[in-house]
């Protein structure tokens, strides 16, 4: 007889490790790997069960898979550990194919023409043209905001604004929004609080603990952790999730493969000692790398120097493995300091076990106009790195070989 499961009980760190979807009749220990798209009936009588909702099995992998469950249940659990359903919502959970796909998603599954978005201005490159260019073709009006001021957005607020939308910390100045105070500012404007939670990552911020009503994930960073697959996931309340997000994925088909799902749903076993170790050489590097006569700017949320050090310990558990930095020389030094790092490997991907280095202006924030990237605090000297898992004197002594290289 299986055993009954005491999830109650369970923490973060055990949930990542146990949740799924039950055990095949094999008994496996791995969850098992679902590579199909359909699935057979005992008669053409549950089949119409099916369809119609009354019979709760699976009917196309477009609409529902085991594995896909599997990763989607044990976020759901994660997410909830700090979170009381008895004071707050039940949390639920779709996946998808991208974390694009995810930002997408939570938007049009719940917008039409007529209603208004509120938005930090800072954002990453594909979430600012979510906000900017195709709602707007929609008929959905959006304003950007400064997102670190909160007289901003309530003074943006409309009778018919339904979402409040942001990410903290930000892409990539790593500016930490008050999510908490933000929350309540939408729910006094009948708003939905949706956060972009990727630079954090489940580990060290939970926004629904903070007021958050939809959060959101691009799999493909942290999660997955090495650079593997793509994937997203949008987790919320339940009844939305019912309501408008299940019915849209279903017939839109953003749906992530059974494949990419189980990847991320291994990788979440590990995350959190992970998303530590991120932290543990982010912190030595990013002390070594402040006082280098060459950075003239460092910009890390768990660095007192950063301007809401202060909010960010209120509402992280650490720094993250994420900061910026900037050099004297424009895009010219920064181009040659980004070419001469051996170790450090230039891609604009991030959460990967390898350091990464990524020159927004030119490649994530590219498309926005240079006055705009200014207004976020991107200069063309600037530089994004997410710190992997190396040794951390080794990534130290990386970036200041590649620092001594542009010469008085």
């Amino acid at each position: 007889m299986a055993k009954e499961k005491n999830k109650n009980k369970w923490r973060k760190s055990t949930n990542l490790v146990h949740e799924a979807e039950p055990r095949t009749a094999y008994g496996e220990t791995g969850e098992a790997l679902f590579l199909t798209s359909g699935y057979v009936y005992d008669s053409a009588e549950q089949a119409q069960a099916r369809f119609l909702g009354e019979d709760d099995g699976y009917q196309y992998s477009r609409f529902g898979n085991p594995t896909v469950r599997s990763f989607e249940k044990r976020m759901i659990a994660f997410e909830s550990s700090d979170f009381n359903a008895e004071t707050g919502f039940e949390i639920d959970a779709r996946a998808t194919a991208t974390g694009m796909a995810a930002v997408t998603a939570a938007m049009l599954c719940y917008l039409k023409a007529g209603d208004h978005v509120v938005a930090a201005k800072a954002l990453f490159g594909s979430c600012r043209y979510i906000v900017e260019t195709l709602l707007p073709r929609y008929g959905i009006k959006t304003t950007l905001i400064d997102g670190t001021d909160l007289t901003a957005w309530e003074r943006a607020a409309l009778p018919e604004t339904k979402i409040f939308f942001l990410e903290s910390p930000t892409n990539p100045m790593l500016d930490i929004l008050d999510i908490e105070a933000i929350s309540e500012i939408a729910h006094r404007h009948d708003s939905l609080m949706v956060v972009d939670n990727v630079f954090a990552t489940p580990v060290l911020q939970n926004p629904f603990t903070l007021g958050a009503d939809i959060v959101i994930y691009s799999a493909t960073k942290h999660i997955d952790g090495q650079g593997r697959c793509l994937g997203g996931i949008v987790l919320g309340r339940k009844d939305w999730i019912d309501d408008y997000l299940a019915n849209f994925i279903r017939q839109t088909g953003p749906s992530i493969s059974p494949f990419n799902a189980w990847v991320m749903l291994k990788s979440l076993e590990t995350m959190e000692l992970r998303v530590h170790a991120h932290c543990d050489r982010a912190e030595k590097l990013t002390e070594a790398l402040s006082v280098h006569p060459k950075v003239s700017r460092l910009v890390y949320p768990g660095n007192p120097s950063h301007p809401h050090f202060e909010l960010a310990k209120k509402q992280m558990q650490r720094g993250g493995s994420l900061f910026s930095f900037e050099v004297s020389g424009g895009q010219k030094a920064a181009f040659k300091l980004a070419n001469n790092l051996q170790l450090v490997k230039i891609s604009n991907n991030l959460g990967d076990a390898k350091s990464l280095i990524t020159h927004p202006s030119t490649t994530t924030h590219q498309k926005l106009e240079e006055q705009e990237r200014l207004k976020i605090g991107i200069t063309p000297g600037t530089l994004r790195v997410s710190v992997g898992l190396e040794d951390p004197q080794d990534l130290i002594d990386d970036f200041v070989q590649a620092l001594e290289s542009l010469g008085s």
